[in-house]
């Protein structure tokens, strides 16, 4: 199985994403978040690695690189992204947060409605398909 966020990893979950386009609700908010991901493993980076998701378009986009005037840019270490992304675990990222390991700068009620929004059955269709490819 590919490690999360590697090249391998970001094409198949890139492909069950779009599986799925447009056959789930809205995601809740509408937000453009930068992500800075620290302490990579270095099989997968030997870089922290800049990526973002996008909910703007009604579903949730998520690739490499910075978008264009974000609400927010949140930084936080890669075993965090990977227990919040990947295996659904909010506690994680509270945790972290409060530790002061996540840092985010712009719009913090953005992602806060994010969380606390119930997801989407299609959408946690597409979570738990992408958890059974990660490593």
């Amino acid at each position: 199985m590919p490690q999360f966020l590697s090249e391998e990893w970001l094409e198949q979950a890139k492909a069950i994403r779009a599986e799925y386009e447009g056959q789930g609700g809205n995601p809740p908010h509408e937000m453009k978040m930068n992500l800075v991901i620290t302490d990579v493993p270095v099989e997968v980076s030997d870089v922290p690695i800049d990526a973002h998701m996008d909910t703007t378009s009604g579903d949730v986009k998520m690739d490499l690189g910075h978008t264009e005037e974000p609400h927010l840019t949140v930084t936080l270490e890669y075993d965090t992204a990977k227990a919040i992304l990947v295996e659904g675990n909010p506690q994680a990222g509270m945790q972290a947060f409060m530790a002061g390991k996540i840092k985010v700068q712009g719009d913090m009620t953005k992602l806060m409605a994010m969380q606390s929004a119930a997801p989407d059955p299609v959408a946690v269709e597409i979570a738990s398909r992408i958890k059974e490819i990660t490593d």
